[in-house]
């Protein structure tokens, strides 16, 4: 029956996708078995969503929809959710390898290529929207954004940072070449050492294209000759760029696992911090205060140990690896306790694209109902990205991005990675996602 039905709909969607003009610009109109509302934390039956020029106009019980000359998406045997955000990924370029000079052998046009390609996969796992939080090659990003926005490329709705603001030789470089091999200029179009450079590379990142700021406050994991442990820029070097951002009406994410760069970034006011591997307890109460968002990409450090040991990674990126995994889990789920608000995000690139629901399990196991990891997904993550009004949840205004899975997420979590079909600006796209 369940083979049935999601041949059915395979054939559904292919018949659509095939209709001249089958864009956002028709009325649609889903009926929903089972509607999640991820605001209420409730299940609504049996509804009928209209979507006009790919935004929802109304919800109303099947029995009392008026379809009209409304397209008929029927989801009736499926729980439908809004479109899931990341707030954490890396579309553009090859996905990580032992290879830390990788990014020198591809170029910008391939690198742009192959984030086609990741941003399709993720699309098709059900995630209509990511933040994108930065690429080697500067503008590369920007690129694919523009790509998807005018219809060229299929993918998620991308915000994206252009590049990353990072001391030399610090966390967003590329980084433990052989002598003499340098990297080219577009891959260091971020590089910053005091504050005024800062401000300065904010304004070019911003001038390019970037619709935020992504700031390397600490060292990596994956770059080598850094440690993540330590602070690569000071408070006041943040804040010049949280104040240069603002002053463009945009926001600041801060990389930062070791505690210092986590209440450096927090005091300077940025708006997320992403990993926060050495959060402390003074951190969480910084983050409470000022309400910063924690974005901790907990599922990958599994992938990263598994597929990292079995194909060689540098043991410098295994062993640093090793030493955050477990911490950067019990920060998460401290913070948790202590009401730090949460966004979704996973790092994606670390681990193949279209994968990113995995982290759903792991969110849910250190410390999250179900129902409060969908929201970090939906519309807490809408908020993060100053776009709730907008994204987030199922709601008459916002942009009809829908997903449909079989069987209650809230019940088991793991029905997440199994998407069956996802409707994004009113379009409904080939039904996806990875058994």
């Amino acid at each position: 029956m369940m083979a049935a039905r999601t041949t059915l709909l395979a054939l559904l969607a292919t018949a659509w996708l095939s209709l001249p003009g089958a864009a956002a610009a028709e009325s649609v109109v889903v009926r929903a078995g089972h509607l999640l509302d991820v605001e209420q934390g409730r299940h609504l039956h049996d509804q009928a969503i209209r979507i006009d020029d790919g935004r929802i106009t109304s919800i109303t019980p099947w029995r009392a929809a008026s379809r009209g000359d409304a397209r008929l998406v029927d989801w009736s045997n499926y729980t439908v959710l809004p479109g899931l955000i990341d707030l954490h990924t890396h579309l553009v370029g090859d996905i990580s390898s032992a290879d830390v000079a990788a990014p020198l052998s591809s170029s910008a046009a391939r690198d742009a290529l192959v984030g086609a390609a990741h941003a399709r996969a993720t699309l098709a796992a059900g995630f209509t929207t990511v933040r994108d939080v930065g690429s080697y090659r500067a503008f590369v990003d920007v690129a694919l954004r523009n790509a998807i926005n005018t219809g060229l490329v299929e993918g998620p709705r991308m915000y994206v940072a252009g590049a990353y603001i990072t001391v030399n030789q610090g966390g967003g470089e590329v980084t433990g070449l052989p002598p003499g091999v340098v990297p080219p200029d577009e891959m260091r179009r971020g590089v910053a050492n005091n504050a005024d450079e800062v401000r300065q590379r904010v304004r070019e990142l911003l001038a390019g294209g970037a619709d935020f700021i992504k700031i390397i406050a600490t060292g990596a994991v994956f770059t080598s000759g850094t440690t993540p442990s330590v602070a690569e820029y000071t408070e006041q070097e943040i804040r010049a760029a949280v104040e240069e951002a603002a002053r463009a009406g945009t926001f600041v994410v801060a990389h930062a696992h070791g505690a210092d760069g986590i209440r450096n970034a927090a005091r300077a006011g940025v708006r997320t911090i992403e990993h926060a591997s050495y959060l402390d307890d003074e951190g969480i109460e910084l983050m409470v205060e000022r309400g910063t968002w924690l974005v901790a990409d907990i599922y990958n450090g599994d992938y990263t140990e598994e597929v990292g040991t079995r194909e060689g990674w540098s043991e410098e990126i295994l062993r640093k690896n090793r030493e955050t995994a477990d911490i950067q889990r019990r920060g998460f789920e401290k913070a948790v306790r202590a009401g730090v608000r949460i966004g979704f995000g996973t790092d994606a690139g670390i681990f193949p694209h279209g994968e990113n629901a995995r982290q759903f399990t792991y969110m849910v196991r250190y410390g999250m109902t179900p129902l409060t990891a969908i929201r970090a997904a939906t519309i807490d993550a809408a908020a993060s990205l100053g776009r709730a009004q907008e994204l987030g949840s199922i709601a008459p205004g916002k942009f009809a991005d829908l997903i449909a899975v079989d069987g209650d997420p809230l019940a088991d979590i793991e029905r997440l990675r199994r998407v069956t079909a996802v409707i994004k600006d009113g379009r409904l796209v080939l039904p996806g996602g990875r058994p």
